[in-house]
C-alpha cells in the first residue's frame, strides 16, 4: 500500500541535511506531517581488503555519540561526482591511501522510513600509498586490520556505524 504525499516543507537547511515535514495520507485515509531528513548527496564507503594487510581502517571518535570505534573511509558526494568517484577521493583524503579499482558491493538506504539518504559501499582489493591523510582531523590512526581482528572488533562492539558494518559484514560474508 502507498501513502499518499500531499505537501512538504522545510523546517532546517543546512549544506549536510534538510528536515522536512511531509503532509501524507494512508491508505485508511488518515492524515498527518511525518519528519523526513534530506540528504544532499549519497554517501560512499571503501572497504580496502588486500590479502597481505587486511582492511583499511579509521579508528575515531564520533561527539554525536561520544563513542570511538573503527569506520571505513566514507564521506558526502559532492557536486559533479559520482559515488564510486566520491569513494576513492575520500579514501585517499582520509587516509593517505589511493585505492586501486572501484567495484560496487553495496548500495542501501540506511533509514528508509524517515530518511532518502542512500549509502553507496565499494570494494578495492589494492591500495598505493602516497601520502599523509589530506584531513588531519578524520581519525587518531589509520590502520590494515586482519580479518580475523576485525572479526573481533565487531564482536566487542567497537564497529558503530551502520555503513562500516554493513560493508564489513557484507565483504564478510564473500570471504
Amino acid at each position: 500500500m502507498e501513502w499518499t504525499v500531499h505537501g512538504e516543507r522545510t523546517i532546517y537547511d543546512s549544506e549536510w541535511m534538510r528536515v522536512c515535514l511531509v503532509d501524507v495520507e494512508l491508505p485508511s485515509g488518515a492524515r498527518f506531517e511525518h519528519h523526513v531528513l534530506r540528504m544532499p548527496a549519497e554517501a560512499s564507503g571503501v572497504v580496502v581488503d588486500d590479502p597481505e594487510r587486511g582492511v583499511l581502517l579509521l579508528w575515531r571518535h564520533r561527539f554525536a555519540t561520544d563513542t570511538w570505534g573503527w569506520e571505513l573511509p566514507a564521506g558526502h558526494v559532492d557536486a559533479g561526482e559520482t559515488p564510486i568517484e566520491a569513494g576513492a577521493r575520500e579514501t585517499l583524503e582520509e587516509t593517505g591511501w589511493q585505492p586501486g579499482a572501484l567495484m560496487p558491493l553495496i548500495s542501501y538506504c540506511p533509514q528508509n522510513g524517515t530518511s532518502d539518504a542512500i549509502f553507496n559501499v565499494f570494494l578495492a582489493t589494492t591500495a598505493t600509498y602516497v601520502g599523509a591523510p589530506a584531513d588531519s582531523d578524520e581519525a587518531e590512526r589509520i590502520e590494515w586490520v586482519p580479518w580475523d581482528t576485525v572479526r573481533s572488533e565487531l564482536r566487542a562492539g567497537r564497529v558503530h556505524d551502520g555503513m562500516s558494518l554493513t560493508g564489513l559484514l557484507y565483504r564478510l560474508a564473500e570471504i
